[in-house]
């Protein structure tokens, strides 16, 4: 399998929002994730942003910039990700209390993984579990 060798992420799912600060501030606040880095432009739209969980990243930025892939997404729809997490029912409730759209509770699922999901606010679908994919290969 490929990969950089070094532990950084191969794969990061990329998203643009119309309002990534606020994005930002519910991925951060509601999911957890930490904020690596944040690059805005002179206007104050996000030009490029990386957020963390676990050892993973998702990168972001805001609609509406002009750039290649602000052009290629125009009419993309919202995107999922899954990201893996140690305490699902405590990562749930951090989502609940900061007022995140619950579309399913903790839930067993029968391949053995504990999970949720959640639509942020620009409806991309966030899943947060136990699964880890590839972790018995």
């Amino acid at each position: 399998m490929a990969g950089t060798g070094d532990g950084r992420p191969t794969i990061c799912p990329t998203l643009l929002y119309a309002d990534a600060k606020a994005a930002i501030r519910q991925l951060t606040e509601a999911f957890g994730f930490t904020e690596l880095a944040v690059y805005e432009s002179e206007d104050g739209s996000v030009v490029h942003a990386e957020l963390a969980q676990g050892g993973g990243v998702v990168m972001l930025g805001s609609k509406g910039t002009g750039s290649r892939f602000d052009e290629a997404m125009r009419d993309a729809g919202p995107s999922g990700a899954y990201v893996v997490v140690d305490d699902v029912d405590a990562h749930h409730r951090r989502a609940v209390e900061h007022g995140a759209e619950i579309l399913m509770p903790p839930t067993d699922q029968d391949y053995g993984s504990r999970d949720y999901m959640a639509r942020d606010l620009e409806g991309n679908v966030w899943s947060f579990g136990t699964y880890a994919p590839g972790a018995g290969a």
